[in-house]
């Protein structure tokens, strides 16, 4: 219960004995021990924030290292040049202050890094742009409505088949 104290009663039906055990808790610890730390938990308890933070501040400067070099290594080459130079700086000097380097300038080095970061993505899609409308066209009916025609794979130029194509063989 509340106090530490386990009670347990087993009762056989078959020959009806009852048996039962109490546990007590003991901690060892005087009243005075238990207001002592006590205080001292509260003493501490703004020291103990600011290393979680310290603590949360590098996890996510990892984390976001981590998901760099992953999105470098997963777009290949569809990421400019001078794009993914300036991702691996990043992750260079992140890397290089992360373990020594004062928490302030950490979360700066993370907040540039997620800025450029947001570059890769940025020139895939414009990459992916002009492709993705490529093969469709559009005309309205009379209703208003808009209706696609998308070419089939025989006049893709790649040749390759396209997701939710029919293909004749």
């Amino acid at each position: 219960d509340a106090n530490g104290i386990l009670n347990v009663k087993a009762k056989d039906k078959a020959t009806s004995k009852e048996q039962s055990i109490k546990i007590t808790g003991s901690t060892g610890l005087t009243d005075e021990e238990i207001k002592r730390m006590t205080q001292e938990a509260e003493e501490h308890a703004a020291e103990d924030t600011k290393k979680k933070d310290e603590i949360e501040t590098r996890n996510q400067a990892d984390t976001l290292v981590y998901q760099a070099e992953k999105s470098l290594k997963d777009a290949g080459d569809k990421v400019p040049a001078d794009v993914k130079s300036e991702v691996e700086e990043k992750i260079k000097a992140l890397k290089g202050i992360e373990s020594t380097a004062p928490i302030e300038e950490v979360k700066q080095k993370t907040e540039e890094l997620s800025a450029v970061l947001s570059k890769i993505g940025e020139s895939m899609y414009q990459q992916k742009g002009p492709e993705a409308t490529k093969g469709t066209e559009g005309t309205e009916s009379a209703d208003g409505e808009t209706k696609t025609d998308e070419k089939k794979g025989k006049d893709d130029e790649s040749g390759e088949v396209q997701e939710g194509e029919v293909v004749k063989e």
